[in-house]
């Protein structure tokens, strides 16, 4: 009884870091992959016109300030609604990507 459970223990174990080791490598692959995305968008949006990509980033930058704002200050009454609501989802979504590139990105050698 005692070498069955120790051999069901190694297996779990193996299959648990074979598991996070795969995971790993799929993480990395998914940043490297929005790392890309996001250079190549600059990259073609500047070709095609610098002045709306200043003006672009400017009103990203705005929405994404606002949106912090809202997210971080405390609630009135009631729920946000209408464009708080949005920009604060969209300030979240901005900084959990921010941070999954950060964490996972700089380790990215495809660029």
């Amino acid at each position: 009884m005692g070498v069955r459970k120790a051999a069901k223990g190694v297996g779990d174990f193996l299959a648990e870091t074979a598991g996070e080791a795969v995971m790993e490598v799929l993480l990395s692959l998914l940043a490297c992959a929005v790392l890309g995305c996001l250079v190549l968008t600059v990259y073609l949006s500047w070709s095609y016109s610098p002045r709306f990509t200043i003006a672009g980033v400017g009103l990203l930058s705005l929405v994404l300030a606002y949106g912090g704002w809202h997210a971080f200050r405390s609630p009135g009454k009631g729920r946000r609604r209408g464009l708080a609501a949005l920009t604060a989802a969209g300030f979240t979504v901005a900084a959990v990507t921010a941070l999954f590139l950060l964490l996972y990105g700089t380790g990215c050698d495809c660029l």
